[in-house]
């Protein structure tokens, strides 16, 4: 067993559960060798889903809870009554050592509590942020924090920079990260008094590779690497990023269906327009890690489908053959001895 990365994955949890799940964790032992997925939830009716396909058996293990975290739940309450909660038991496979990482789709509340409470921070950690990839001309860039930390101090965006950082070049392979404080002037005196407290801190860091202030019409564009913000800031700018995806996708089938000329089009330019679109489909990255914890929490989208899923727990394999959290301890000069 300890051959495999070991995956805590949260059966019962997100709008598709548990069909798009289980159907992500039999995708992702099929396709990769070196994981094991461990399905948290009903054993009924993750069972009836397994039934449904071939996988190695010896790579999915079911474990049975008998509660689980409603979306409108009070987050840290439902992690301290709901003991029996998939989300609870997953995350407590992960804080026991028997799992390398965490996956859930359910309620992102319940996910940043319970992975202080009981997977426990980094000692050294001021605040662990959420930090997903998101797609751009060039590639992906990390947005760090998206929603963890609407309170954030200069102190805990200089760790976002140096995790950002880490994850960037361990676990995607970037040689140097550019990282951006995101504003809204790319002039160092512009901002609010976070930012323009925060600016000269990064700029005299010299383990990081500090670019300056970036404005978020700039992010598509892949103008930074690592995207430095407090939550509130970072959630908007996602959110925003979404939901215009979503509509320019809308238009352009729209346009491509209007009449048989766009249709006859549509069908020559069919599998370049898909290419194009599958990169910019943030599903494809998996979703988004909590940095600066003991050990791996991965939030994906509630409405996670069975590829969201499966890219969620290939990504805990580059994480854990990468060793971030020990690059992590590096980048912030923290005791790498320290559990």
């Amino acid at each position: 067993m300890s051959d495999y990365v070991n995956v805590a994955l949260d059966a019962m949890g997100g709008d598709n559960a548990p069909g798009e799940i289980v159907k992500g964790a039999v995708d992702a032992v099929n396709e990769n060798g070196n994981v094991k997925v461990f399905l948290v939830g009903s054993h009924d009716a993750v069972a009836a889903e397994l039934a449904k396909y071939t996988y190695p058996s010896d790579r999915i293990e079911t474990v049975d809870s008998t509660e689980i975290i409603e979306m409108d739940e009070s987050p840290v309450m439902a992690i301290r009554k709901k003991k029996d909660s998939s989300l609870v038991v997953a995350m407590n496979l992960v804080k026991e050592g028997k799992c390398d990482a965490f996956v859930s789709a359910g309620s992102t509340g319940a996910v940043l509590a319970g992975g202080q409470l009981l997977v426990g921070r980094i000692r050294g950690v001021e605040r662990p942020p959420l930090a997903p990839l998101i797609p751009n001309a060039d590639g992906v860039s990390l947005l760090v924090d998206c929603g963890a930390n609407v309170d954030a101090r200069p102190s805990h965006l200089v760790q976002f920079a140096k995790m950002g950082s880490a994850y960037m070049k361990y676990a995607m392979g970037v040689d140097r990260p550019r990282v951006a404080l995101l504003n809204i002037g790319v002039e160092e005196e512009k901002g609010n008094a976070l930012v323009k407290e925060t600016y000269p801190l990064l700029k005299a860091c010299t383990d990081i590779n500090f670019i300056g202030s970036i404005e978020a019409r700039e992010i598509p564009a892949g103008g930074a690497d690592v995207i430095v913000c407090e939550a509130f800031a970072g959630n908007v700018a996602l959110k925003m990023y979404e939901g215009v995806g979503k509509v320019l996708l809308s238009k352009m089938k729209g346009a491509l269906m209007k009449n048989l000329v766009t249709k006859i089009g549509a069908l020559l330019i069919k599998n370049s327009l898909k290419e194009t679109l599958t990169a910019f489909d943030a599903a494809q990255y998996g979703g988004a890690p909590l940095l600066g914890l003991k050990g791996l929490v991965v939030k994906t989208h509630g409405s996670a489908k069975a590829n969201e899923v499966r890219n969620s727990i290939i990504q805990c394999i580059t994480f854990k053959e990468q060793d971030v959290n020990g690059k992590i301890k590096q980048y912030l000069d923290l005791d790498t001895d320290t559990n």
